[in-house]
């Protein structure tokens, strides 16, 4: 059966001892009073309710789904509206919130380590909350005085949540091709008529109201993705004093019928003159609606990494108790009829590429949101610019090459359990089913691969990713003299100096042919994420060092160690692929396919 202990003690490693968040915080007036303690009492707790309110209702949800009404409204299933009561009652969609607008004000890193364990025990419950975490930090940053005050209290609260509109049945990605319009009314606000798809959270009976934020076009707007703008449309239209009131003409029309996250409503949306109003300025709702979108591929990055570590603790568990046959280099457990399965070198191959992925994947989450309360709050505005180009720069890596190594982990976990991964009774094939939308929504992982590589790397010069090369550069300097830590600290310092200068190459490609970045981008993609990986497993290596008798950073130790002589190497022939150019691609003619 499906088991979940919170990670309390690796993601203190992380925070603490690698990442070392409280002297972070020193330097950011607004977290300058969190410490330690704080963190980690907010976090056993939050283990707590994720582990006795959440993942109980993990797989009854998968299992029941969620239901539509004639008349289109949606019942969630059995549980979950007790469930979302007990969470906001908590107060934990407020985590990370503006005091402001009754959060608490916690740091992004504290939201994340929240996110993963919640992801872990249900992730199709935790695409509510998070949703509407991604419109509250849309509306925080693009909406009007007048639209924060009606909404944001209500979604910070959990009595209201939110949704994003973007993907119609003729266009996901190319928002260019979008055809939702919006009316201008004499009152200031507009009628917006359109059909959306694929609407996470779009219907439920969760919360009192719904808050949609729409992608639609004004009549007069230009063409492509320049003529886009961006709208509140309500559930519930609120009233003077905020209650929700009328009901608008926004309704679900079906809900789809999918591989996984049944337990999350995904609704196809028609809106039919419903009463909406424009957040932030005509013709840049792209520009509005980015801020929730960037926020999303964050957030699918740690949905991926919550299943990898359930899906690893119940694989794990089960290689400790299975017999079959016996090692090969001897009976290991006499008294049985036959060996635990972990004494065998593939099934440890397979729990050890899990826990890699994971371990590195967290280091990687927990950097990236604390880049993020840098960007927010430190007082050194340098240090502010740097740490965002650093967040866009990572953001396509998190998303794309935590999602491709969920899936892969949760595969190796089915694989792991052999035949019985296969029936539904022991929950793992689940998390195979769940795994796999990640590497798919909030934009394609190929889509991923190119925004990193076109705009974030060649639509600079490259400026981002020498920032973050110097300081791989400044790691391999510090510890280059110390004998202990160079069998981690080689491989990275190799790696890097290879990747630079095949950066070069594609660049000097790309610029007479783009195929050749389109060609090369997802191969690139994933030597980026290796690339980050490496540094990170060096500097835990270098703090598990420090502790050679304990158990724990022994651990850490054997993982890194597996990780540079059997995972990096992957590195080698993804350059060779990416060197191989746009012309085994693209020759061959279209009709022949």
């Amino acid at each position: 059966m499906p088991q979940y202990t919170a990670p309390l003690r690796d993601m203190q490693f992380v925070l603490h001892e690698v990442l070392d968040v409280e002297n972070a915080y020193k330097e950011m007036p607004r977290h300058a009073e969190i410490g330690r303690e704080l963190i980690d009492q907010v976090l056993e707790e939050g283990g707590k309710f994720c582990a006795e309110v959440l993942f109980p209702l993990n797989r009854s949800g998968d299992e029941e789904g969620c239901v539509r009404a004639p008349d289109g409204s949606v019942r969630t299933p059995q549980g979950f509206k007790e469930a979302w009561q007990a969470f906001t009652a908590a107060g934990w969609p407020a985590l990370s919130c503006d005091p402001a607008f009754g959060g608490q004000g916690l740091p992004h890193t504290v939201q994340t380590a929240m996110q993963e364990m919640m992801n872990a025990c249900n992730q199709a419950f935790t695409m509510y909350p998070g949703l509407t975490h991604g419109a509250y930090n849309a509306l925080l940053a693009h909406g009007t005085l007048e639209q924060k005050a009606t909404y944001l209290p209500k979604m910070v609260s959990g009595e209201w949540t939110g949704t994003m509109c973007l993907t119609e049945p003729h266009c996901g990605t190319d928002l260019g091709l979008l055809r939702s319009r919006a009316e201008p009314q004499a009152d200031g606000s507009y009628r917006i008529s359109g059909t959306k798809i694929f609407i996470s959270s779009g219907e439920h009976d969760l919360s009192a109201n719904i808050v949609h934020l729409v992608l639609a076009r004004l009549p007069d707007a230009p063409a492509g993705t320049k003529g886009i703008s961006l709208f509140i449309v309500p559930k519930f239209v609120p009233n003077a004093d905020g209650t929700p009131g009328a009901r608008n003409a926004v309704l679900c029309a079906r809900l789809e019928n999918k591989m996984g996250i049944h337990a999350n409503a995904t609704a196809e949306m028609q809106f039919d003159g419903a009463t909406g109003w424009m957040v932030g300025e005509p013709n840049k709702g792209l520009n509005a609606m980015f801020v929730m979108m960037n926020g999303a591929r964050l957030g699918v990055g740690m949905q991926s990494l919550g299943l990898m570590e359930t899906a690893y603790q119940m694989s794990a568990a089960y290689a400790k108790e299975r017999l079959q046959m016996r090692s090969l280099t001897g009976v290991k457990a006499p008294d049985k009829p036959a060996d635990p399965i972990i004494v065998h070198p593939d099934v440890r191959r397979m729990l050890l590429t899990q826990r890699a992925y994971l371990e590195g994947g967290r280091a990687l989450a927990y950097w990236v949101a604390l880049l993020l309360d840098r960007h927010e709050h430190h007082e050194d505005e340098d240090v502010r610019k740097e740490s965002l180009d650093l967040v866009a720069l990572l953001t396509p890596v998190v998303k794309a090459f935590t999602t491709d190594n969920g899936f892969q982990s949760a595969v190796l976990a089915q694989q792991v359990f052999g035949g019985h991964g296969f029936i539904r009774e022991t929950g793992i094939e689940q998390y195979v089913r769940d795994a796999r939308i990640n590497m798919i929504y909030e934009g394609t992982n190929t889509i991923q691969a190119l925004d990193l590589l076109g705009r974030k790397v060649m639509g600079d010069g490259g400026a981002k990713l020498r920032k973050f090369g110097e300081m791989i550069r400044s790691l391999v300097e510090e510890e280059g003299t110390n004998d202990d830590m160079a069998e981690f600290v080689n491989p990275l310092a190799d790696l890097a100096a290879k990747f630079e200068k095949l950066s070069m190459e594609l660049g000097m490609k790309a610029f007479g042919n783009q195929d050749e970045a389109g060609a090369a981008a997802v191969d690139y993609l994933r030597i980026v994420g290796h690339v980050v990986l490496s540094y990170l497993w060096v500097k835990m290596a270098k703090v598990a060092l420090a502790h050679p008798d304990d158990d724990f950073y022994k651990s850490k130790l054997a993982v890194a160690r597996f990780y540079f002589a059997k995972l990096q190497p992957e590195t080698a022939a993804l350059m060779r692929t990416a060197r191989a150019g746009a012309a085994p691609l693209m020759a061959l003619e279209a009709d022949l396919f």
